[in-house]
Formats: C-alpha cells, sequence, structure tokens
C-alpha cells in the first residue's frame, strides 16, 4: 500500500480548530498505518536454513521444559507468575504483556530472551504480539520484539554469531535477506555495531530487488547515525517503488531510529520536496515523512518547511 494512499491530503493540509498535539497524534497513526513493520522473516530461514545455522551455532532442541528463573530486576509481572512455564509461555505472556504498555514487562524480555534460545517457535500468538510490538511507537518494545526474534532464530548475542550472519548474507542468496535482517537486529542489541553496517552497506545497491529491500529493513533495525543517509538516498533514487517506501518509513517512522536521529533526515527530506527531477510520490512521501517526524503541519508548503527548519537552527 502506498503511502499516499493511506495519508489523506487533507491530514496534512487542513487548517483545524483541534489542539496541535491532537492533530499530531491522527497525523502520526495515518503515517504509521502505511509503516507497518512487514515481517516476512520465516520465509527466510526455512528448514534447511535453519539447520545450517544450527549446525554453526551448535544448537540443540531443549524442548518445552520449563524454562530456570533468570536473574531479573527487583519486580515480577503482577498476577502472574513465570517460575514453571516454558520459555514459549513466558516469550507470550511478556510479549502480551509488553504491548499493553507494561514497561516491566518489556525490560523481563530483554534480560530472559537469550534464555529462551532454541525454545521458541513462532506461533500465531507469538507473531502477532511481536508484529504490533514492532509496530509501537515505544522503542522499548521494539527493543524486546528484536531480542525475541534473536531468540526464535537462537542467534546468540556474540561476535560469533555476528560473523555467521555476514557470512549467510555474503555466500547464501537464498538466505541473504534473512541475515541481512538479523544483522540489523544484532547489531542494535549492541554486538558489532560498525561491521553490521558495513555489511548492510555493502548490498544497499545490490542489483536483486528483494535483497535491497531487505538490506532497508535491516539498516532500520540497526538504528545507527550511519543508517541516515542510506535511507535517504534509497528513497531518493532506489529504481523499486517497494523499496524505496520502506526506506521513507524507516526514516519517518520504522525501525529503531530515535526521534533525535529521524529529525538528522529532515533537511534531506526538505531537499527532496524542492528538488524539480523528484517524482510526484516522492515528494508526497517526503511531505508525509516530514509531518510524521516533526509534527509540524506545512503540509506540502516546501517553502514553509525550509523557512521553519532555517528558523529552527538559528533559534
Amino acid at each position: 500500500m502506498a503511502l499516499d494512499e493511506t495519508c489523506p491530503k487533507e491530514a496534512v493540509q487542513a487548517e483545524s480548530a483541534e489542539p496541535r498535539n491532537l492533530r499530531r497524534r491522527k497525523s502520526h497513526k495515518l503515517f504509521f498505518a502505511a509503516c507497518g513493520a512487514l515481517l516476512l522473516l520465516i520465509t527466510f530461514a526455512p528448514g534447511s536454513v535453519r539447520a545450517a545455522w544450527a549446525r554453526l551455532t551448535g544448537f540443540t532442541n531443549v524442548g518445552d521444559e520449563p524454562v530456570p528463573e533468570a536473574p531479573s530486576a527487583s519486580f515480577d509481572l503482577p498476577a502472574a507468575g513465570l517460575s514453571g512455564l516454558t520459555g514459549q509461555q513466558q516469550a507470550e505472556l511478556l510479549m502480551d504483556a509488553t504491548i499493553n504498555r507494561d514497561a516491566r514487562a518489556a525490560l523481563l524480555v530483554t534480560e530472559r530472551a537469550q534464555h529462551w534460545r532454541g525454545r521458541l517457535k513462532l506461533t500465531p500468538e507469538l507473531t502477532g504480539t511481536l508484529q504490533t510490538a514492532l509496530n509501537e511507537h515505544d522503542l522499548r518494545a521494539r527493543a524486546a520484539a528484536l531480542e525475541v526474534y534473536l531468540a526464535v532464530y537462537n542467534v546468540s548475542k556474540t561476535p560469533r554469531s555476528a560473523a555467521h550472519l555476514r557470512e549467510v548474507a555474503q555466500s547464501d542468496p537464498k538466505s541473504r535477506g534473512w541475515a541481512l535482517w538479523m544483522l540489523g537486529a544484532l547489531g542494535n542489541r549492541g554486538i558489532e555495531r560498525d561491521a553490521a553496517l558495513a555489511t548492510l552497506l555493502a548490498h544497499v545497491h545490490d542489483s536483486d530487488e528483494q535483497t535491497r529491500y531487505w538490506t532497508i529493513e535491516g539498516l532500520a533495525h540497526l538504528g545507527s547515525d550511519g543508517t541516515i543517509a542510506a535511507l535517504l538516498d534509497e528513497f531518493r533514487n532506489d529504481p523499486a517503488k517497494q523499496v524505496r517506501e520502506r526506506a521513507a518509513c524507516s526514516l519517518a517512522e520504522s525501525g529503531m531510529l530515535t526521534h533525535e536521529q529521524r529529525m538528522n533526515a529532515v533537511p534531506g527530506l526538505i531537499g527532496m520536496t524542492q528538488d524539480d527531477s523528484a517524482s510526484a510520490t516522492t515528494k508526497q512521501w517526503a511531505f508525509q515523512a516530514l509531518g510524521a517526524i516533526t509534527g509540524e503541519t506545512f503540509g506540502t508548503d516546501s517553502t514553509a518547511w525550509q523557512e521553519w527548519w532555517v528558523n529552527r537552527v538559528q533559534q
């Protein structure tokens, strides 16, 4: 679904008597509807791929026995003991609490996820909560989802795993998209961030459209300062519409970039709206991204956006 199909023009242009923060929330939701995380990781890790990964990581299926209590902070979920639950049950319970705005649950996921490696399956319930979490505005919920995905695919948070993912991305075209996504997730959790960025940037101009698409997803979830320029370039110049759209969404809403990092993309986005060679669709997406990032309501007025930015920088 194209961004301009889900973000009505009046949402960013019309004057309203509503308070600005309410208009901002409505604009945010409209744009975000088009930028939901498209998680099809299972297509990149069929049985043969997962078997190969198991051989690399020394994975042993431990089944569904109860998971020992992992060390946790001085709290526990109210009315829901975790002792004696399987890893699957713990993950489903905690992710459900996470998307229901329980910040303690998100922290517990981060603390326990690596104890769940090899114990989780992408059941409909778990998959649903993970996708919802990756669409949450709260980066803590998104981070919790990344932790669970790493656990699902038995990816340990170690440099060795990062090296294996880079090897898969380099040598296995069928699993490359999965590996690039996982590299971004692992890098976001603090493992080999610079190496992950280098690998992702090496594939950002790949001749294969799906490789570029999942490279954008990996960059978005890596969430480092070094991803901004590449995302802007792909948004402006990639020949594939779906890749450009994912880059726009990654700058505006999706992934693990902080608000401050997204603000660094604003000058580039304003420049796109003023570029006569940019398509109407690219300009419209850029305007929508600007609104989503800043909460401002200048609509499709490039001059107003430029003046606002200049004034902001000068303050």
